[in-house]
């Protein structure tokens, strides 16, 4: 059933029909999750179903007697007991392992070089592995298979308070299945961190489903008490000694230990967990994740193990647990008792539905031997290419630009940012939207006043079809009334009532910001061109006057593609879902694609009559900073070739869908844009940590402002890769200080305006 089909059962007179979504039901989901044909070109066809759209999805949370190899009426009453019971549950020899990492040739030159007088001293040798034992302690802790049977027990019955269900993909299963079953190579999981349930519920998910138990990388956040008890169910921790010393080159003899237990658990061909990003500011890579990257890049370098397969994670809630409540906050210290305390909540109320999608498995040999990412890292920098164009100055020679800046580090670390940065991007592109998040982006983004439920339930359609017609995987199914409702619930239970149809509060906005997430990645290609669009109208209209239809105005393309270049070097990649193998060359091509295709821009015939005028006669020339263009006003075309040329259009189904898509970048935007502000408060120099928690305090002051974490965390690294903060090496430690230029209150003025074009209007 196509979504051409639906609009015939609408009623164009009004929203008054329910209507029935049978492409959503439980046998279809789009191809997605595949990996990058661009670094792992070998990968491409390994370990991906060829019919993997057509299998079904599965309710985890739900332990049957199929579970099991027995059946009949007691079966079903216990079958959650057996099935745990029968869980295979390897067990570690803590001797053994200490034996072996002891034998380490990095351990041993560790351990040696703190004191190299003492390599041959037997109480010296005695002393230091004591210490190596003490590491080895903080981080892991022998398993206990009861424990872990009687808390794999106890989860599906909270997992089934928590949601209504966890759904997992069948097809995306046998897949992960099939790349376990490869021998003597290792899965190791790339995951999105959501909420502090993510740990429990994966690991649960691959003991249950056959693939084994695996080890779980924790933050430094639980208590003494809570960190014992997740050591003993397979929880790992960073050594104290490397909390502070992430940043630093010489990791000394905790960086060899931990080098070491990481070969042992991926020779022994355990799944691993590693979570990318902290909680509180998702879509950043966070710098414990880059630790245990660079662990497990070192094991294959080293021939631990002949290949390691990559599998990027994502997770997707309606509501994720213990997230959005936190309002920009930093992550507090867990308890036993915080975590009782959440766990008798969830006895009260649902919190929606939870859906894990697992990525096509990749070779982490084929991604370092090709290495795409890090020369695009190491290539041209904002500081080089927008800085100039920002304050109206002779751009830098091209010839210049690429040498390595000195923030992204050696060659290995340069390596292990780019993993992370594209397990991050494959993450949220195999992630599938959730009613809620429609609808948080509705009431966000569609609406400033105050909507009616059948309004809402119009939009809600209308926005569907345009993502499912784009090929997304929706999290959902069933009829249009009852999403609309399940949402407004989800929604009411994080405020007032009233905010849910009216216009939302500060920290409502927040919330629904970070909610609406899912849209804008899947969307935010075509989002930035549609404000790359927003900033050429904003440049035409004042000449042209107010046109009678904005279908009139004729947009140049080398124009268009400069504004999308000029917005693509002012934000992360990862913040707008990109994969950071591409050049931005190639996004700003790609989005222009996605433009035309999705109905936004025709292509103006050549000779045809314009309606208005081209921006600029100026010309982009591609391999060129942002600043390159000709004086000459010729340079319409070469050779007597025209110059190509657009205009704008809009899907049919959904009116102000070039407006909706706009505003989607509002809340980024608009972060960026209050930092700006915000420079010319803080008393320079600073800690950064000071900067951060100062700059959510100022965007909870405006009545319009989204204080939301990873934005503000985002426009931070912005400004560092523009060159407008820069770090200042002190004996204390490291302070954030503007740059010269815009210690100029003009130059700031200027760097607002230019963040400010395309969001005005």
């Amino acid at each position: 059933m196509t979504p051409s089909r639906i609009q015939k059962w609408m009623s164009h007179s009004g929203p008054k029909l329910e209507v029935v979504i049978p492409f959503l039901g439980k046998y279809h989901r789009p191809v997605l999750g595949r990996c990058c044909q661009t670094c792992t070109p070998r990968s491409w066809d390994g370990f991906y179903p060829k019919d993997l759209a057509a299998l079904g999805f599965l309710d985890v949370s739900r332990v049957t007697e199929t579970d099991t190899r027995f059946r009949g009426w007691l079966v079903r009453r216990v079958c959650g007991f057996l099935a745990a019971w029968e869980w295979k549950i390897p067990a570690e020899s803590p001797g053994e392992l200490l034996v072996r990492i002891c034998s380490s040739r990095r351990v041993q030159d560790a351990a040696s070089g703190q004191d190299p007088k003492s390599r041959g001293d037997e109480g010296s040798r005695q002393c230091w592995k004591e210490e190596i034992c003490q590491i080895l302690r903080e981080i892991q802790a022998p398993l206990s298979p009861l424990l872990l049977r009687l808390c794999h027990w106890l989860l599906p019955k909270l997992l089934t308070r928590l949601f209504l269900s966890v759904q997992l993909h069948v097809g995306q299963l046998e897949m992960v299945l099939q790349a376990a079953k490869t021998p003597k190579v290792p899965l190791v999981f790339l995951c999105s961190h959501q909420s502090q349930v993510d740990g429990p519920l994966l690991s649960f998910i691959l003991l249950s489903q056959g693939i084994g138990l695996p080890r779980v990388t924790v933050d430094t956040g639980p208590s003494p008490c809570l960190r014992s008890l997740l050591q003993r169910l397979g929880g790992i921790f960073l050594p104290s000694g490397m909390a502070q010393t992430l940043s630093d080159r010489d990791e000394g003899l905790p960086g060899a230990v931990l080098d070491a237990y990481i070969q042992e658990v991926l020779q022994s061909c355990q799944p691993l967990i590693l979570f990318l990003e902290e909680p509180p500011a998702s879509l950043r890579l966070a710098e414990p994740a880059r630790c245990w990257l660079l662990r497990v890049v070192r094991a294959l370098r080293d021939g631990a193990v002949p290949d390691v397969l990559i599998v990027p994670v994502g997770i997707t809630y309606d509501v994720a647990p213990g997230r959005v409540e936190q309002d920009g906050l930093p992550p507090q210290a867990l308890g036993i008792g915080t975590c009782l305390r959440a766990a008798f909540q969830a006895l009260r109320w649902h919190r929606g539905c939870a859906q894990v999608d697992f990525s096509q498995p990749f070779s982490l040999r084929e991604f370092v031997d090709n290495n795409l990412v890090g020369t695009i890292l190491t290539g041209r920098h904002p500081e080089q290419l927008l800085l100039p164009t920002i304050l109206g100055r002779r751009p830098l020679d091209v010839g210049n630009v690429g040498t390595l800046s000195p923030s992204l580090g050696t060659e290995e670390e340069i390596l292990v940012t780019a993993l992370g940065l594209h397990a991050l991007s494959d993450s949220s592109a195999c992630s599938a939207i959730t009613a809620v998040g429609i609808t948080a982006a509705l009431l966000l983004h569609r609406h400033q006043e105050v909507m009616l439920l059948p309004r809402l339930m119009w939009d809600f359609s209308a926005l569907l079809e345009q993502l499912v017609l784009r090929g997304q995987a929706m999290g959902f199914s069933g009829q249009l009334r009852a999403l609309v409702g399940h949402s407004l619930q989800q929604l009411q239970l994080l405020g007032p009532r009233r905010a849910a149809l009216g216009p939302p509060e500060a920290p409502a906005r927040a919330q629904l910001g970070r909610l609406a997430g899912g849209v804008r990645h899947h969307l935010a290609r075509e989002a930035v061109g549609a404000c790359a669009i927003r900033a050429l109208l904003l440049e035409v209209l004042p000449v042209l006057g107010p046109p009678s239809s904005l279908s009139r105005i004729v947009l140049s393309r080398d124009e268009l593609l400069h504004k999308v270049l000029e917005l693509l070097q002012l934000l992360p990649p990862t913040l707008l879902g990109l994969q950071p193998c591409q050049s931005t060359d190639c996004h700003s091509l790609d989005i222009l694609d996605k433009l035309i295709l999705g109905g936004l821009l025709e292509e103006e015939e050549a000779g045809s009559e314009p309606g208005g005028c081209d921006v600029a006669p100026r010309r982009f020339l591609w391999g060129h900073s942002l600043g390159s263009f000709t004086d000459d006003s010729d340079s319409d075309s070469e050779h007597g070739v025209p110059k190509q040329c657009y205009k704008l259009s809009e899907p049919g189904g959904f009116p102000g869908f070039l407006l909706f898509l706009c505003r989607l970048l509002s809340p980024i935007l608009h972060t960026y844009g209050r930092a700006v502000q915000f420079l010319e408060r803080p008393p320079w120099p600073q800690p950064e940590a000071d900067y951060v928690e100062a700059l959510l305090e100022f965007l909870a002051e405006d009545e319009d402002g989204y204080p939301d974490r990873s934005l503000a965390l985002s426009s931070l690294q912005s400004f560092k890769d523009m060159g407008v903060l820069e770090e200042l090496q002190t004996p204390t430690g490291p302070l954030l200080q503007l740059s010269q230029p815009f210690q100029s209150a003009s130059n700031r003025e200027k760097l607002g305006a230019f963040i400010h074009q395309f969001t005005q209007l």
